[in-house]
């Protein structure tokens, strides 16, 4: 979870960021005191949440939080202030929270538990997934996921492209074979391949990434920290990221990629 905070008066912004700390230990925070710096950020790196003090001398909190809004129409918006009568601009974006001066922890706490945008945890992700570039994937501390058939492999960057739809075995196969037929000894084929890719995921304790029924998969998608999820979340670090490539070695993936 990305936390920025700003506001201009350093002795306010060191108990905003003090109390946001305390109520929220485990997140990522920064504290500003100039605003483009914070939108800079948000731009460069993407941004959760934004703990934003109204009156401010040059861009006012309200004016700031619709530069962000642009960023990201998701990002959680929560206003702090001491003059209440800011209250019905602030409240015009549709911001997550309010809160009034003093900041307290408990303040932070009460707002961060109610988000209007709630923020899915990637803490505890079985595997980080890379899309934008060549497809690769990931164990929670950055080494790469050994398949030992390729196509096992681009099985799996195929389910994680469905973002958890439903897929069955013909699909599949339509999607990595194009026009051959899908006879017996191509499902046979496809079984194999599936197989190799239920080992790969289990050596590593990941085998839960993938919903397995009756002739469908699907990926778990609360089980990913990935990149193109983050993109269609417009996560603005995602979306920053993109370089006009999208799992390159895939002839199918920049395709289907473009209609997204």
């Amino acid at each position: 979870m990305r936390i920025l905070c700003v506001d201009d008066e350093p002795l306010m912004l060191q108990m905003l960021e003090m109390a946001v700390r305390e109520a929220e230990p485990d997140a990522d925070i920064t504290a500003f005191s100039k605003q483009t710096d914070l939108l800079n950020e948000a731009k460069t790196n993407g941004c959760d949440i934004a703990f934003l003090d109204i009156h401010m001398r040059g861009m006012n909190g309200v004016e700031l939080a619709k530069e962000l809004k642009a960023v990201n129409p998701k990002m959680n918006i929560i206003f702090v202030t001491g003059y209440s009568e800011y209250t019905g601009a602030a409240m015009q974006l549709h911001a997550s929270g309010y809160i009034m001066k003093p900041v307290t922890a408990e303040d932070v706490a009460r707002e961060l538990s109610d988000l209007r945008f709630p923020i899915v945890p990637k803490d505890n992700a079985l595997l980080k997934v890379q899309c934008f570039g060549n497809f690769d994937v990931f164990t929670p501390d950055g080494t790469p996921v050994h398949f030992e058939r390729s196509r096992s492999k681009e099985i799996f960057a195929y389910l994680v492209h469905r973002h958890g739809s439903s897929c069955t075995i013909k699909e599949i196969a339509a999607a990595l074979f194009e026009d051959e037929p899908y006879d017996k000894k191509q499902q046979a084929y496809l079984q194999i391949l599936i197989s190799a890719m239920m080992k790969s995921l289990k050596k590593v304790g990941a085998e839960k990434a993938i919903n397995k029924s009756y002739n469908n998969l699907s990926v778990n998608v609360s089980t990913l920290d990935c990149d193109y999820y983050r993109f269609a979340e417009l996560d603005a670090g995602a979306v920053n990221a993109y370089a006009n490539e999208y799992m390159s070695q895939y002839y199918w993936a920049d395709f289907l990629f473009n209609d997204f």
